[in-house]
């Protein structure tokens, strides 16, 4: 069996969705908050309510219930704002590479995505099989 490849790539969000996981964030972050609160305040129902609670796990951000209809986050904001990926904001490459320039960890992460991008490029232009198109006999 060989091994699984790990997925570097942050799951996407849309921006009004990453906005209000964002702020459901920073509600659960100000202490424990009841479902209804909730709801009102992120302008959902009760449907998209869990829909964006499963969200938050599958990024590992922890929320729990009480029997009492309160939700809590486990652990810190900042540690589950460090999970909750940022949208994309539409840079262009010239963009990305100023952004890249720093010293900091968010640069060198951006380094590593740029110089990942930059190399894929430059292997898909050195050749490899040749598609004859698709209205070319083959």
């Amino acid at each position: 069996m060989g091994r699984k490849k790990l997925n570097l790539t942050p799951p996407t969000l849309t921006a009004p969705r990453a906005a209000r996981l964002y702020k459901l964030l920073t509600l659960l972050g100000a202490g424990s908050q009841t479902r209804r609160l909730l709801l009102s305040r992120l302008k959902l129902d009760v449907r998209g309510f869990y829909r964006d609670l499963e969200a938050l796990r599958g990024l590992g951000i922890e929320v729990v219930a009480t029997p009492d209809n309160r939700y809590s986050l486990v652990g810190e904001l900042d540690d589950a704002l460090s999970n909750l990926p940022f949208p994309d904001p539409g840079l262009n490459v010239r963009d990305a590479l100023q952004l890249a320039n720093g010293t900091t960890l968010a640069h060198r992460k951006l380094q590593l995505r740029v110089n990942a991008f930059l190399q894929g490029a430059a292997k898909g232009r050195r050749g490899g099989p040749k598609s004859s198109g698709p209205n070319k006999p083959r």
